[in-house]
């Protein structure tokens, strides 16, 4: 409750009107992209979605989603190198990331040539000191954990290589999309991280890095992160916070569009999305104290809300034409703590992920209504990977 309140003085301006609210949350999702002129301007993903499709005629576009997870995003990386090891790496024309999976983004973006680097963030032990509490600064602070390491580790791999290569690719019309949650309205912002490549000048490689740090900013465990925005002529402060306070991953809708020829071919836009973290929790003991059963209640919150999103998301993919395909990591699977961050840890579950993709084992299919789930169940199964789970495939059969 201390590090809420502490979040409260931050906040810039005050949030919207009711009115203001309902009128934006009637709109298409919009994309703050960075001009030649190094200002901001919301655009309709709508229309981005358009130039996305124009840029690939007549070809099926993949679009990725990583979602949030804490140390879990070692399923994410895993999985990642996973694919590119089995030959089964879409060329993906569009990536999106929230929080952990906003860190695994741009790794996935720029393709296997970087799953080595990739390897060394989520297993080198580089996040073992990354919770280091602010002691009795905590009291009068935004946070319990202080905010230098996260920016050191951040800082340590968006290399200006990273940001050159991400440029290069924009340039050739793909996307690197990544959400934060501004603290003042409340409402979600989609950062295009290429534009920041390609057009942010000399504070380029820091604005990109503290996108990327509020994605992770974990809501009163970590501080806000102060971003410093020009928007229509006016420099203005505003904090971010961990895009997973409002959305656990996306898709914006506009993106899964296929044309109705395409719909009966092979061209079909394709949606992934791999999840960092169990769909459900096995049943266990809750200690009845005040801690344990907030704990457990918010867990429960987050976990509905990664349900519901994955569920509109796959009612979209089925409105508008695309394949969807989605990975969790089993319930079975031991319970790694979201902010339990050793390397050993996060080892065992790169591994896990790795293992299960190189063999073809990652992917559960949404088909359509009446045509029920397609799993992939290689028998006899080595380990009990994603695609062989009974409740990830039973999410795809509702």
């Amino acid at each position: 409750m201390l590090a809420v309140q502490g979040c409260v003085g931050l906040a810039a301006v005050d949030a919207g009107s009711p009115t203001h609210w309902q009128s934006q949350a009637a709109l298409p999702m919009t994309i703050r992209t960075l001009d030649s002129d190094r200002q901001f301007s919301r655009l309709s993903s709508v229309k981005v979605a358009e130039q996305v499709h124009a840029l690939h005629p007549g070809e099926p576009v993949s679009i990725l989603a990583l979602s949030s997870g804490g140390a879990a995003g070692a399923f994410g990386a895993g999985a990642v190198a996973g694919l590119t090891r089995s030959g089964s790496r879409p060329d993906f024309a569009v990536v999106t990331g929230v929080s952990v999976g906003a860190l695994v983004a741009p790794f996935a973006f720029l393709g296997p040539a970087w799953d080595a680097r990739l390897l060394d963030a989520f297993t080198s032990g580089a996040g073992d000191n990354l919770l280091q509490s602010r002691g009795l600064g905590v009291i009068f602070g935004s946070s319990l954990y202080r905010g230098g390491p996260l920016k050191e580790l951040v800082d340590a791999y968006v290399s200006d290589a990273m940001i050159e290569a991400v440029a290069r690719e924009a340039e050739k019309g793909r996307l690197l999309l990544v959400a934060t949650t501004d603290v003042a309205t409340g409402e979600s912002v989609v950062w295009d991280l290429g534009s920041i490549a390609r057009n942010g000048g000399p504070s380029m490689r820091t604005l990109f890095r503290d996108v990327l740090m509020a994605s992770a900013s974990v809501p009163g465990m970590f501080p806000p992160v102060m971003i410093r925005v020009r928007e229509n002529g006016a420099p203005h402060d505003e904090a971010h916070v961990d895009g997973a306070a409002t959305m656990p991953f996306f898709v914006p809708a506009a993106f899964a569009q296929t044309s109705s020829s395409a719909r009966v071919g092979t061209q079909r836009t394709a949606l992934y999305v791999i999840i960092d973290g169990p769909l459900d929790e096995a049943a266990r003991s809750t200690r009845l104290t005040a801690h344990a059963i907030f704990s457990r209640s918010i867990r429960a919150g987050l976990r509905h809300m990664l349900l519901t999103t994955l569920e509109l998301t796959a009612a979209t993919a089925e409105l508008h034409g695309a394949t969807l395909q989605y990975s969790a990591v089993p319930v079975a699977y031991p319970r790694v703590d979201a902010f339990h961050f050793r390397a050993d840890t996060m080892r065992l579950l790169f591994d896990y992920a790795y293992q299960c993709a190189q063999e073809g084992r990652l992917w559960t299919e949404f088909r359509r209504s009446d045509a029920g789930a397609i799993r992939s169940m290689p028998d006899p199964p080595k380990v009990a990977c994603p695609a062989d789970d009974a409740l990830i495939g039973d999410i795809a059969s509702r």
